[in-house]
């Protein structure tokens, strides 16, 4: 989570939201503001960013705040000046000031996995932001087999809503969760997601069917891109994957599992530094159903680290600079012998010595 952008001062300026980005232009959902013509058919503008921002290394991606110049409004045409400060950023997707992660998984067709949702859970619980976890397909299941996920999932600390895109059930609450705020949509391919949104913004989305032979869904989308909901509100549609990766600390594991949290909120272990594996006084290590999905992520995240410390540039061939927004980043230096110009003074030395 970062916070980044430059700072602008609120005045009477043009402003919007990034909802979609194409190559180097970005659509910009405009905020309704007197300065737009009462003729103007819509509020979006396709903006290119200033060469100054670009200079600047300020990204512009979907979700981010921005104030834009010189509107062409018959072209529908206009430059993005300045990137306002981020709330919150998503790197995978790229998504700024995100609200609510929607998690969306499938009872039936294709059949829930739940290490699959519990992998899922945790790269959510790494956002920071607030999760609402759906389960579509809810009319394939009956009764009993839905109150047994429910059971299940309240004891993993959620508290899922079941939804039926096909018969329309659950998308009224949903919307209700949803307005005001910008969402995200995750969860694996074949689940029902671009059909979920496409009820919730009224508009038909590409929608796979789920592949025969691996009974996995067929990936649909392939762009992030901003869906205004009629009630209020912006929701992301971001490409499906099947296996996310965290790239959190070893230490920060634990706090992506709700039933550790609890667990410590009760009682602490032994030791500051537990990593709830084999140290004695832990009161974590336990019977309890993702514990083995808890030292399983633990792990990859260790081994993750330890991958990138071998790679990590020695410094002897490298130097730090700051970058305009604070952070600091290696560059390699460069051969002197190879890519250093001789002065003039030493090249009329030689030109003047006798013994040449």
């Amino acid at each position: 989570m970062t916070a980044e952008g430059t700072v602008i001062e609120p005045d009477d300026r043009l402003t919007g939201t990034v909802v979609a980005v194409q190559a180097n232009y970005y659509w910009v959902q405009l905020d309704r503001s007197p300065q737009i013509p009462a003729d103007f058919d819509g509020r979006r503008l396709l903006c290119l960013r200033r060469a100054r921002l670009k200079k600047m290394g300020q990204q512009v991606a979907v979700g981010d705040r921005v104030v834009v110049a010189e509107p062409d409004w018959q072209g529908q045409r206009g430059a993005i000046e300045a990137v306002l400060p981020r709330r919150s950023w998503l790197d995978r997707p790229p998504v700024a000031n995100v609200d609510r992660v929607l998690l969306v998984f499938a009872l039936a067709e294709p059949t829930l996995d739940p290490h699959q949702l519990g992998r899922f859970l945790a790269k959510a619980e790494s956002t920071g932001l607030a999760i609402t976890l759906c389960l579509n397909k809810q009319d394939l299941l009956p009764e009993a087999d839905r109150q047994h996920w429910c059971d299940r999932l309240q004891a993993w600390g959620y508290d899922p809503l079941l939804l039926s895109v096909r018969e329309g059930q659950g998308l009224e609450e949903l919307r209700q969760i949803l307005s005001d705020r910008i969402a995200v949509v995750a969860g694996p391919s074949g689940v029902g997601k671009s059909s979920a949104i496409g009820l919730l913004v009224g508009e038909d989305l590409r929608v796979g069917a789920v592949s025969g032979k691996l009974a996995r869904g067929r990936h649909t989308t392939r762009h992030v891109e901003l869906f205004e909901l009629p009630g209020g509100g912006l929701l992301a549609d971001t490409p499906g994957f099947n296996q996310p990766l965290l790239t959190c600390g070893a230490a920060a594991v634990a706090e992506l599992f709700p039933e550790i949290r609890q667990r410590l909120a009760i009682d602490t272990c032994h030791y500051g530094d537990c990593l709830h594996r084999e140290e004695p006084g832990c009161v974590v290590r336990g019977d309890w159903e993702r514990y083995a999905l808890y030292l399983e992520l633990l792990e990859e995240v260790i081994a993750y680290e330890a991958t990138r410390e071998h790679q990590r540039p020695t410094d002897a061939g490298f130097k730090r600079k700051t970058r305009r927004d604070g952070r600091e980043v290696l560059e390699p230096r460069l051969d002197s012998k190879r890519f250093r110009r001789t002065s003039r003074r030493l090249q009329h030395q030689a030109i003047e010595d006798p013994d040449e």
